[in-house]
């Protein structure tokens, strides 16, 4: 049985203030639930309903296991609805990430959650793996992101860091997406790299622009102002991988 005071610590996880005090974050829905569970990220508890019990067989020595109503789950939870399960991970430490000889996202202030989440989908439909994030981009263990990444957040890594010296360091060729740069159709694009996705309102700031080897750009053959940065990503991915 769920006891109240676990139930208002798994709620807590919602604010960045203690998902980062605590190095835990929150996963719902069933099946991000079963991937999370069997992935290499360390699981410290699984909360779940009757009905999600008797559909899989869980049996574990290493994270405690609750069984709830789906009232109960729904209010620990930030989904409306959920009446499969939810369950509690460890964050990974912020670990470097080398990038050689493939393709890797660099976003510069993502601040919408729903925005990071689509993008590191995307970079897994994608096959790209590594994401080197700024520091004031949003934080991975949003619940609002891992609900967006519909569990790709268990195959891609994101590191967060200067971007700056980051950029410095590396050798790989920097494509940074702009509204006036080269038509990305035509542009020449290699298999390895750093693509550079900027802020949804500024762009991509100059301290990161001033170290791009190529700019690029969607054309535009309508007359909608711009593009959602996460569905600018999906099309320069795409480009990326046809070339």
């Amino acid at each position: 049985m769920l006891t109240k005071a676990t139930a208002k610590f798994i709620k807590s996880l919602q604010l960045k203030k203690y998902r980062k005090q605590e190095e835990l974050f929150v996963v719902e829905g069933e099946k991000s639930v079963l991937e999370a569970i069997t992935s290499d990220f360390t699981v410290e508890l699984l909360v779940g309903t009757e009905e999600f019990y008797q559909r899989h067989e869980i049996d574990s020595t290493t994270f405690n296991i609750e069984k709830v109503s789906k009232k109960e789950l729904a209010a620990i939870g930030s989904f409306k609805t959920n009446d499969g399960a939810l369950a509690v991970l460890h964050q990974k430490p912020n670990t470097w990430l080398e990038v050689d000889n493939e393709l890797a996202l660099v976003l510069d202030d993502i601040n919408d959650p729903g925005n990071l989440g689509t993008i590191i989908r995307i970079a897994d439909w994608y096959g790209i793996d590594k994401i080197i994030a700024s520091t004031k981009t949003v934080d991975l263990y949003n619940p609002k992101v891992i609900a967006a990444s519909k569990g790709s957040f268990l195959r891609v890594n994101t590191f967060y860091t200067n971007l700056e010296e980051y950029l410095k360091k590396s050798s790989l060729v920097k494509y940074t997406a702009m509204m006036d740069g080269n038509n990305i159709h035509t542009a020449e694009l290699s298999q390895t790299g750093l693509i550079i996705m900027g802020n949804e309102a500024n762009g991509v700031s100059e301290e990161v622009l001033k170290h791009a080897d190529h700019k690029i750009s969607i054309p535009r053959f309508g007359g909608a102002e711009s593009l959602n940065v996460a569905m600018a990503t999906a099309i320069i991915c795409d480009n990326f991988r046809r070339k």
